[in-house]
């Protein structure tokens, strides 16, 4: 067995990451304790798309599944459901429409995180109560519940020594995720997840400065056009890019950084459909 690290070592760790992660030195607060495992390892999250043999014991799944579903529930309304795909033919038939993320058919585990507002108005129905609030802001409740479900879960299984992968891309085409899922109204696919061991450590992926994305009192966004410049130098030294998105649409530029990157992929219409497909589920977003 591993031994665990030490304190300091484990406090050197982190201040490792958080360099890597947003390209400043840190001095760490004292005393934090036992918590410092569980920092370290959030600070070094990395995502993976290739995975080693080992199987995932049924059992642990369940395990890592309940951890996920102990999450916080905006007014306890518990709309979010985690739908394990074990049939691997609705697998590929999901990653079918996905064809450049070939680590979905790959993955030992696919699971899909819902948001769910029927549950609700089911209950209301039995109760004998009016569903009075249907407009945007219920939506949202439930896709902010899946959400934290997702993020929970991640946390939970990279606790156990797993990687994941989020799949935002089943909402490329909705409607047939949800055929093949069998999704009623009022349930809608938020993102998938690929679980499995992962084959190597994978990459601490550089973000944005906290002076671009913490603020205090007030939004503010002092020098951002300069610190997102920075920060495109920065990533492009750890980890270039490979290739510029939709070349065959822009014209090749002379430095591919993050924000050029995504100016791309926001540069070109993505997901129009999905606001209708949300709206045949029966949420108004009014």
């Amino acid at each position: 067995m591993t031994p665990s690290p030490q304190p300091e070592n484990l406090a050197l760790q982190i201040q490792k990451a958080l360099e890597k992660r947003f390209g400043q030195s840190w001095d760490l607060p004292p005393n934090l304790g036992n918590g410092q495992t569980e920092l370290c390892r959030m600070l070094e999250h990395s995502s993976h798309r290739r995975w080693a043999s080992k199987e995932i014991d049924p059992a642990l799944l369940t395990l890592l599944m309940a951890c996920a579903l102990a999450a916080p529930s905006k007014s306890d309304l518990q709309q979010a459901d985690i739908i394990h795909v074990q049939d691997r033919s609705k697998i590929k038939a999901i990653a079918d429409h996905i064809p450049d993320m070939p680590w979905i058919n790959q993955a030992p585990i696919f699971l899909v995180f819902c948001g769910n507002n029927r549950r609700i108005r089911q209950i209301g129905q039995w109760r004998g109560k009016p569903f009075v609030n249907d407009h945007l802001d219920h939506f949202m409740n439930a896709a902010v519940d899946a959400g934290i479900v997702l993020n929970q879960f991640i946390r939970a299984a990279e606790a156990v020594g797993l990687g994941t992968v989020p799949i935002s891309a089943v909402r490329n085409h909705p409607e047939q995720t949800s055929q093949i899922l069998k999704l009623p109204e009022a349930v809608f696919p938020l993102a998938g997840l690929c679980v499995g061991y992962p084959e190597s450590k994978g990459h601490i992926s550089a973000r944005l400065p906290l002076s671009v994305t913490l603020h205090t009192d007030e939004y503010q966004e002092r020098h951002l056009k300069e610190n997102i410049d920075a920060y495109d130098q920065r990533r492009h030294q750890q980890h270039p890019l490979r290739r510029q998105r939709h070349a065959e649409h822009f014209e090749d530029a002379t430095f591919n950084g993050w924000s050029e990157d995504k100016a791309r992929h926001y540069g070109l219409p993505e997901r129009e459909q999905f606001g209708a497909f949300i709206r045949a589920q029966g949420f108004s977003l009014k």
